[in-house]
């Protein structure tokens, strides 16, 4: 008897099959094993929304892998993972094998673990299910709308509104909430407030502060005193009071622990306490869940972490409170368990919290067997998972209130401390006891000395100070995951890889773990809520989400949520083809009035071109994006980059109008600092034969003077000759930075100063290591390995991760795949590479020596299947054809 069992990697693949033993053949899909081809026409909605699918190359070999298992098995258990995209995999691969006619009435059943474990296996193994239905039609919704959405509205971006890249269901939704964040803060007007306080002395010496909250019968509200003046005449009358204590009140409070964790919340967790972005703390628990080898045996450390539950399972709440007694001591054991439920919107809660599959694992007992990263977010999930099964901290909070007199002028004054009596929970992010003794008192937003009711304080200072209200801050990355959480956009699983396509489009930078809108970014915003209203409106989106999880619990029909969307959108759509680049400029100029026109310090009209004085400034929209131009062009040629950063800086480093900076003494022509399309540079002479440099990357305007001006402008500059060759070896700054010329053969410079430093010498010493490097690849040399990453479960050699002359990449054989922009090649996992090596593959035709024969076959094979029996006609077209072949975003 044999059983075919299908997961999704190949790490957990041999994991599971070593616990269920020789009656069992393991198989990988690695991951969807079809998807939608990225091109016009995969979704019909004039069919009825057929799906035509496409199977790739890679994923052809591996459904014809478990096919040709399953012809001598007995059945089939399709074990990927428990969530919607798990189930959409199984039904996919079901779907397929059908086809192929390997089923024939084999029993076909679905299993679900949350953890890698062999209890957690084998349990489930002994509780199969058919595959639900309902799951997977909200996965059909999910996948249709997203791509109608990226499909039909990115080409409508395209066509009128150039350098814009795509649109996305949810992607477009979360720039919004980022832009409009921007727009708050450009709106903001900051205020003056001030603060008080005393410095007072208690009869046995002790010093404490007290804030002051009344004065003159009236409580004072936060940010209530609003300028110096008011604030001096309060100061005064403190300075000269007396002080007795009023009132001294202690209370007990208890302080609860956090559920453990869903997906958003260690997403926010890690970015706050590790600094990790969403995508790498996801590719981590990947990794943790899937299975690290401990000391000979690979194990699951975590439960299953794409999750909306805040519950843990029965079995390990009872697991969780025996570590706890067993680690901490009785006293840190609740009487009773605790149970959680989430409060986010739309949560899902048939799935576990993200907990340690063993409470007995404590992180410093495996810190051997983990990289760092693994621990510190083993750490976090241990602690946070044990923590939420203790008792409560149980803190004293003191109140002491205080009464000022000044010759009848009365005020109010409070101190507040806090003391940690018993720190519960705490304990599990602090010292781990093994005895259970219980820890010293410790201190919570500071201790107050002994004060006693109706004595005598001693003043000692009083302190006023000046405060400016601050306006919001920018989105994290953590921040605006638990936004979207609260307003139900989204999916956990999800929000990873929208934020990664905002960075990937160039709509968002991160600076200091700050989300940044770029200027493409809040064009495309501003683009959509003047023309898109509806489906870039927070509630609409969170609706339509709600709807998809209906479909999940099968209260909706998934063909007529789809109906109800697609009327109203292809309408807006249609809308659109008489929508005139005037329309659009017109509402952009409004939308976008803060960074496009920022206010100027004399007071003048920001519209109003201030080197022509009568041409009105407007967006205009070029090959490369969107940019601030006269209307007189083109007898003024004035423009000016739209940057992140917004118009306000260009102004104010007086780029609106060209700065002279003195005369090149070889021509006699005038060097002035500019602004243009493409940022400041620096321009010799007028007309069309002047010449121009921009400035290098790190060069601010503001630090432009004429000795740097006058490099600038002189390059190419000649170093000197060669002695080998008596040619001019030159160095100048290009397209790939700083470089070095050589007889028509060009070398990297490390930095923009060496093309204004760099001597003979090294420039012919750089020269020959360049030549030497180039030889080397002649022979075939390779790049030394970043990372290995073991053998390719097909054979073939090993995977690596290599650095190559256009960035790191993975290698297997003689397929070359680039790593995606922005991922760390240390941090690129088995799978991922897996699915790199299997998409480039899939593409080319062919992976190593042996391929080309399979290639064909692949190639051919690569043809699309469907969710129904055959194919009908073409649906008509929606509208942009050649636009629509480019890939959209979601």
């Amino acid at each position: 008897m044999m059983n075919v069992v299908v997961v999704e990697s190949p790490a957990k693949a041999k994991t599971i099959n070593k616990y269920l033993g020789p009656g069992y053949k393991v198989l990988a899909s690695f991951g969807h094993v079809r998807d939608l081809p990225a091109k016009d026409g995969s979704v019909l909605p004039d069919q009825d929304f057929e799906m035509l699918w496409e199977v790739d190359g890679a994923s052809q070999k591996r459904i014809k892998d478990i096919a040709d298992a399953m012809k001598s098995s007995d059945g089939l258990f399709l074990a990927t993972d428990p969530d919607r995209e798990g189930e959409a995999i199984s039904w996919h691969v079901l779907d397929l094998l059908n086809k192929k006619r390997v089923i024939n009435g084999k029993p076909v059943k679905r299993v679900v673990f949350n953890a890698i474990t062999k209890k957690a296996v084998l349990d489930a193994m002994a509780d199969p299910r058919d595959i639900d239905v309902p799951l997977v039609d909200a996965y059909l919704a999910r996948r249709a709308l997203d791509y109608l959405v990226g499909f039909n509205l990115s080409p409508v971006l395209w066509r009128k509104l150039p350098g814009a890249r795509s649109a996305g269901r949810v992607q477009s939704v979360a720039l919004r909430l980022v832009c409009d964040r921007e727009s708050e803060i450009e709106r903001f007007i900051s205020e003056e407030y001030w603060n008080l306080s005393a410095i007072l002395k208690t009869p046995r010496g002790d010093e404490f502060e007290a804030r002051l909250v009344s004065a003159d019968g009236k409580r004072l509200q936060a940010r209530a005193i609003g300028n110096g003046e008011e604030a001096g005449k309060l100061k005064a009358l403190l300075e000269g009071a007396s002080y007795v204590v009023d009132t001294v009140e202690a209370k007990p409070v208890k302080r609860n622990p956090s559920p453990p964790f869903t997906t958003s919340t260690l997403q926010q967790a890690a970015s706050s306490k590790l600094g990790f972005s969403a995508s790498r703390t996801m590719q981590v628990a990947q990794k943790l869940y899937e299975g690290v080898d401990i000391g000979g045996e690979t194990v699951g450390l975590i439960t299953y972490m794409r999750t909306d539950g805040v519950q843990m399972a029965p079995e390990a709440i009872d697991a969780a409170r025996h570590a706890i007694a067993n680690q901490f001591g009785d006293r840190y054991l609740p009487e009773k368990a605790r149970f959680y439920s989430t409060k986010a919107k739309n949560a899902q809660e048939a799935h576990e919290a993200i907990r340690p599959t063993d409470f007995d694992r404590v992180p410093d007992r495996i810190r051997k067997f983990l990289d760092d990263d693994q621990l510190k977010l083993y750490d976090l999930i241990w602690k946070r998972g044990i923590a939420s099964q203790m008792a409560s901290a149980e803190i004293e909070r003191t109140t002491v209130e205080i009464l000022a007199d000044n010759a009848g002028k009365k005020a109010g004054l409070r101190a507040v401390g806090s003391v940690i009596r018993f720190d519960g929970f705490i304990a599990a992010y602090t010292d781990q006891k093994e005895d259970g003794e219980q820890s010293d008192d410790s201190e919570e937003g500071g201790r107050l000395p002994e004060i006693n009711a109706r004595e005598n304080l001693a003043k000692q200072k009083i302190n006023s100070t000046q405060h400016f209200t601050e306006p919001p801050p920018r989105y994290s990355e953590a921040s605006l995951i638990k936004k979207m959480e609260e307003l139900g956009i989204g999916r956990p699983s999800t929000y990873a890889a929208t934020l990664a396509t905002l960075r990937d489009r160039d709509y968002v930078t991160i600076d200091k773990r700050k989300l940044v809108p770029q200027a493409k970014g809040r064009l495309v915003t501003a683009f959509l809520e003047s023309f898109f209203t509806k489906y870039v409106e927070y509630d609409f989106t969170a609706d339509l989400e709600e709807k998809l999880d209906r479909i999940s619990a099968g209260e909706l029909n998934w063909k007529d949520v789809l109906r109800d969307f697609w009327r109203d959108f292809f309408a807006q759509i249609e809308d659109t083809k008489e929508l005139r680049v005037t329309n659009v400029l017109d509402a952009l100029n409004d939308a976008l009035a803060p960074l496009v026109f920022p206010k100027r310090e004399d007071g003048s009209d920001p519209r109003i071109c201030q080197v022509c004085g009568t041409g009105n400034l407007s967006l205009k929209l070029g090959k490369y994006g969107a940019f601030v131009g006269c209307s007189n062009y083109p007898e003024c040629n004035y423009t000016r980059q739209l940057s992140s950063e917004g118009g306000a800086e260009a102004e104010s480093n007086g780029l609106n109008e060209p700065k002279a900076l003195g005369t090149d003494p070889v021509t006699g022509e005038e060097l002035t600092l500019r602004s243009g399309r493409f940022g400041p540079y620096i321009q010799r002479g007028d007309g069309k034969d002047a010449k121009r440099a921009s400035l290098p990357r790190g060069w601010k305007p503001e630090d432009i003077d004429y000795e740097k001006a006058m490099a600038l402008i002189s390059l190419p500059r000649d170093i000197g000759k060669h002695p080998e060759t008596g040619k001019m070896i030159s160095s100048g700054i290009g397209r790939y930075g700083p470089f070095l010329l050589h007889d028509g053969s060009y070398a990297n410079l490390e930095s923009v100063e060496d093309v204004f430093t760099v001597g003979l010498n090294r420039a012919v010493t750089v020269l020959a290591e360049k030549q030497s490097k180039a030889a080397g690849g002649a022979r075939g040399g390779t790049p030394a390995a970043l990372k290995d990453l073991g053998a390719h479960p097909d054979g073939g050699g090993s995977i690596t991760v290599r650095d190559g002359k256009y960035g790191p990449y993975v290698n297997w054989g003689k397929v070359n795949a680039t790593l995606p922009k922005g991922t760390d090649p240390q941090a690129i996992t088995v799978e991922e590479a897996l699915a790199l090596i299997a998409a480039k593959a899939g593409k080319s035709g062919g992976t190593t020596k042996k391929a080309p024969a399979k290639a064909k076959a692949a190639a051919a094979g690569a043809k699309a299947t469907k969710t129904t029996a055959k194919p009908k006609a073409a649906a008509k077209k929606p509208a942009a054809k050649t636009a629509a072949k480019k890939k959209s975003a979601e």
